[in-house]
């Protein structure tokens, strides 16, 4: 029997889904189907509108071979689920005459816990359990939540907290759920049968197609212990962002109330000398972390690896004694000592891994405002510790003994792959060597006429912003474009303060467009009112620069206020700035300057989401044209025609506006 075409499979799914097949998306399927026949590895960069879920499904389901598919945003991982695996296995059944199963597998503690939803949770204070339905007022937000959680646990499949709709808060689900340190395990467990996270693990072993977040396939990679089954084939979808995801997956972080917490819940399990001694260490640190130490710590200060070496050996020491000591009297003890354990051995990994000293960490030092009264009033020190580079992890651990495919509208920086290949721990494109893997960069385009739908425009007659400076002839000039677009703008902003003035100052100058700011509301309320009223602005920071998805009249300005530089005194960015220098190369164009056109692409690309969409990006700092840099930026971004012209852009936006409105 012939096997069936990837054409006529792909032509099946696409109408199943209700789509067109379209130039680059048949592209990037016999791309990526000829990458898992090599088992080679393929970046792939799909424009938006291409239909990169199905140039990536297709080839993978027609292989016949077990595929993870990793995404950064719970929206693209339902939209798998529910929408584009059903449609495409019922498709393609026919044809491949088999029906691929598929299922999607989170870590633990996105799961109910049965145990303790049943049983109760360790309460601090006295290492007991205690039940959080009668402790909390019926009235109360969380009361109201948790007797939504106890009635939900009896209709849920699934336990995932993404299928409850309307969510509760994370207050709520902490009492119901575990990490993976506090969870029993199945077998000592007397819920383990019913175990939601083990259900999902073995819905996983049987599937084919498993869909995951960048998180747990960080953890699977880093921690030596798999949580995903085996497989030939990985699918990293959004993969601009799997860096970021494996460093903040490979950060440890120690506080004083985390040291504290450890303290509480191991008092009563252990006897009274190794007490006393984790006491005593967690004294000694949250005296130190009062002071004001600087941000990054190169060198660790004497007083403070002293007391860390302390904090490290009183963990130890109660960790032995934990398991030594019995005390009948604490009910449902082995959950009580499973969280006391997570807690001291949390403790304990951060303060080993900091004394060690490794040279390919960073460690610094943050302090926040504190959140409220006296009980939080140390919840604003940190002590934080995160890989140097993750390249060389990514690289042993990812990309053996399987094909990889990484895909984003947005990995072609500067005209090449090779900026991010390098993050990734890839040499340049084409390189072979003992330990480089081979691999390959294919840009598929997009559907879209972005020369004739956009317009880039930079306010190269504007001052030159310095760091927190006053913007004056900024906000004039946001305030003017504003006006032109009759509204409909996205403001993506360099820090949350320069969005808040920009709020502040507009609301006042033109009260008659609705200005919303991040962090006022849910993002997906701010997001659902900028789409409904056409007059309505947008303005926050770095979650906009990437998650808004708003095609239509609704969004016709994108403005970003300056480059997105990360901030020079950015512990982990400066250091890994430094450490490319020292190694002979340039780390602002391999750090900083690969930073911000990652987020300028992706900035740029909130504007044209549809065929018919059109308007202007501006961006108000003339450093994009007047820098050497400016031209690796301007490549990173999608091909708009560009100006510095001012009076032909407001004459372009109001054009676009009056279209829009006769429109409606």
């Amino acid at each position: 029997m012939t096997q069936p075409s990837l054409p006529e499979l792909l032509h099946a799914a696409v109408t199943a889904v209700g789509g067109t097949e379209r130039p680059g998306q048949v592209a990037m399927a016999e791309a990526v189907a000829e990458a898992i026949d090599d088992g080679a590895h393929l970046l792939v960069q799909a424009g938006t509108g291409t239909g990169k879920s199905l140039g990536y499904l297709v080839p993978a389901l027609a292989h016949g071979e077990r595929v993870v598919v990793a995404t950064a945003t719970l929206a693209l991982q339902r939209q798998l689920v529910e929408r584009d695996l059903p449609r495409t296995v019922e498709a393609l059944h026919p044809i491949l005459r088999r029906r691929p199963e598929f299922a999607m597998l989170k870590g633990r503690s996105n799961y109910l816990c049965l145990h303790r939803l049943h049983e109760g949770v360790p309460q601090d204070e006295e290492e007991g359990l205690f039940d959080q339905f009668e402790a909390a007022a019926p009235t109360s937000k969380l009361g109201q939540d948790l007797l939504r959680l106890r009635d939900w646990s009896d209709e849920t499949e699934t336990g995932d907290r993404d299928d409850l709709t309307p969510g509760v808060s994370d207050r709520a689900w902490s009492q119901v759920s575990v990490s993976s340190r506090e969870c029993l395990g199945a077998t000592k467990c007397v819920y383990g049968a019913e175990c939601f996270a083990e259900a999902a693990r073995e819905r996983a072993k049987l599937a084919e197609v498993i869909v995951t977040n960048h998180a747990l396939l960080a953890i699977d990679a880093i921690e030596g212990a798999p949580v995903l089954p085996q497989h030939e084939v990985l699918i990293v979808d959004e993969a601009h962002e799997l860096v970021s995801r494996v460093t903040g997956v490979a950060t440890g972080e120690l506080t004083p109330g985390q040291v504290n917490r450890a303290v509480r819940r191991a008092a009563k399990l252990v006897n009274e000398k190794a007490a006393d001694q984790l006491q005593t260490a967690a004294e000694g640190f949250e005296r130190l972390m009062e002071l004001a130490l600087p941000g990054r710590l190169e060198e660790i200060p004497e007083d403070l690896a002293y007391a860390l070496m302390a904090l490290r050996d009183a963990c130890r020491t109660v960790i032995s004694a934990i398991g030594s000591t019995r005390d009948k009297s604490v009910q449902d003890e082995d959950a009580v000592r499973k969280q006391a354990l997570a807690s001291v051995e949390s403790v304990h990994d951060v303060a080993e891994r900091i004394t060690h000293g490794s040279e390919w960490d960073v460690v610094w030092y943050e302090r926040h405002e504190p959140r409220g009264g006296a009980a939080y009033r140390h919840s604003g020190a940190s002590l934080r510790v995160a890989p140097m580079s993750v390249s060389g992890l990514l690289r042993e651990k990812l990309f053996t003994d399987r094909s990889v495919v990484l895909t984003s509208a947005t990995l072609k920086l500067g005209g090449d792959f090779n900026g991010v290949g390098a993050s990734l721990g890839l040499g340049p494109e084409g390189a072979e060597g003992d330990d480089l893997p081979l691999w390959k960069g294919v840009d598929v385009g997009s559907p879209f006429d972005y020369p004739r739908q956009g317009i880039l425009y930079v306010a190269k007659h504007l001052a030159r912003p310095a760091r927190d400076g006053d913007r004056k002839d900024m906000l004039d000039e946001l305030t003017e474009l504003v006006q032109a677009a009759g509204g409909r703008t996205l403001g993506l902003f360099s820090s949350m303060r320069a969005a808040q003035l920009a709020a502040e100052d507009l609301r006042s100058r033109i009260p008659e467009y609705p200005i919303l700011l991040q962090g006022e509301e849910t993002l997906g309320e701010l997001i659902k009112n900028f789409a409904a009223d056409p007059r309505t602005c947008l303005f926050g920071t770095l979650s906009l620069w990437q998650g808004v998805d708003v095609p239509g009249p609704s969004c016709q300005l994108v403005v970003m206020d300056k480059i997105p530089f990360p901030r020079p005194d950015d512990p982990l960015m400066s250091a890994r700035q430094k450490a490319v220098e020292e190694a002979g190369g340039n780390g602002f164009m391999a750090v900083a300057a690969t930073h911000a056109a990652l987020l300028m692409a992706q900035g740029a690309g909130r504007l044209v989401r549809a065929s018919g969409d059109r308007g202007v990006v501006a961006v108000l700092d003339p450093r994009l044209a007047t820098a050497r840099y400016g031209s690796y930026l301007k490549a990173s971004m999608p091909d708009f025609w560009y100006t510095t012209d001012r009076n032909q852009v407001r004459k372009s936006l109001a054009a676009i506006d009056a279209a829009a409105k006769q429109a409606d």
